[in-house]
């Protein structure tokens, strides 16, 4: 296992006498300032998804984990043993409310339903109070936390091997510590790379209209003493076809039994781009990400977002009054442009995902 630690924990549970509250970055923020907010109730952990406060599919998919502990810590408040039906029913309510706040990340949906599989296994258990049910979903919300970490260094250590010696990586958006727990997906495979190959550089793309690869890349791999160098979106034919790009490395939000990706919008472009200059692209993402339920991309919802997201930077709009605007946040990248999917179980083709992985 790889040696290098990521400085950034983005998300953890926090005891506390009333039972625990969720402690995230605020990567609205950064990188003007890094700073930790409190979530302490389903609907400030709805909205702290919906606005990106947390993102990143696995670093949602563990908030949404916390969303369900927390939920179940309000509900002790309101419930008796006697309305323990009453109880789970508003529970699960809950939980479909919180799978709402973002439709594309499969991590977000997985989480939640492995809450609703303690609540479904504990509910019949004898003894089984409504406090105890609780405290058996803020354990399995802190299990699922731990587990992340771990998963993401064995899916940097898988993709390390394929990086070559002194390697130019491109990445779009962050899949980065702050998209997870605290490691990484696609620069988690940098950081085991850079582990044991300083002489490695990443090529960021600055990913609009939010500029993840800007703002949050960029921030995490300098406090990480990793070399990185700012693109705006349109460069990556240019690096590639000067022999500056020898691989390219991206995250997930949720794939398809197919291999098809969705991944942050633009994706698609440098995939196609890599194919007609001969640069291998890889998807690097956890098993949770992979959706065996859809046949393909086309099946994968695609969330469209305020059209301010493009026109406003900076507090100030940058186009005439008028214009349309699409926004999507989201493309799918086709599987023939893949040429492999690095998961913490080892580095897959695209066909192979179904028979290998199938749960």
């Amino acid at each position: 296992m790889s040696e290098f630690h990521s400085k950034i924990k983005t998300i953890e549970w926090q005891k506390t006498p009333e039972g625990g509250c969720s402690v995230m970055v605020d990567q609205t923020k950064i990188p003007h300032s890094f700073e930790y907010v409190e979530i302490k109730t389903i609907k400030e952990m709805y909205d702290a998804i919906k606005t990106m406060i947390v993102r990143g599919a696995p670093a949602i998919g563990i908030a949404g984990a916390h969303g369900c502990a927390l939920l179940a810590l309000e509900l002790l408040e309101k419930y008796r043993e006697e309305n323990a039906l009453e109880f789970i029913k508003e529970l699960f309510e809950g939980f479909e409310y919180l799978n709402s706040s973002r439709p594309t990340a499969v991590n977000l949906s997985w989480a939640i339903q492995k809450q609703k599989e303690v609540v479904e296994y504990y509910k019949n258990v004898p003894g089984m109070t409504l406090k105890k049910l609780a405290e058996n979903l803020i354990e399995n919300a802190i299990k699922l936390e731990n587990e992340d970490i771990e998963i993401n260094k064995k899916i940097g250590d898988f993709g390390a091997e394929i990086i070559p010696k002194g390697a130019g990586i491109l990445t779009h958006c962050n899949a980065g510590a702050l998209a997870t727990v605290g490691y990484g997906t696609a620069l988690g495979v940098v950081r085991s790379a850079f582990a044991k190959d300083n002489t490695i550089q990443v090529f960021a793309d600055e990913t609009r209209p939010r500029g993840q690869g800007a703002k949050i890349t960029t921030f995490e791999l300098v406090k990480d003493g990793i070399p990185v160098t700012l693109l705006t979106d349109g460069m990556c034919s240019y690096f590639m076809k000067n022999k500056m790009i020898d691989v390219v490395v991206v995250g997930a939000d949720r794939i398809a039994a197919n291999g098809d990706t969705a991944n942050k919008i633009g994706t698609s472009t440098v995939a196609i781009t890599a194919k007609y200059y001969g640069v291998p692209f890889y998807v690097a993402a956890p098993k949770s990400t992979i959706d065996l339920s859809i046949k393909s991309g086309d099946d994968i919802v695609i969330e469209l977002r305020d059209e301010e997201e493009v026109t406003i930077i900076n507090g100030k709009r940058i186009c005439a009054e008028g214009v349309k605007v699409i926004n999507p946040s989201f493309d799918v990248t086709d599987n023939s442009l893949i040429a492999g999917i690095i998961t913490e179980e080892g580095i897959f083709k695209p066909e192979e995902l179904k028979e290998k992985l199938q749960k």
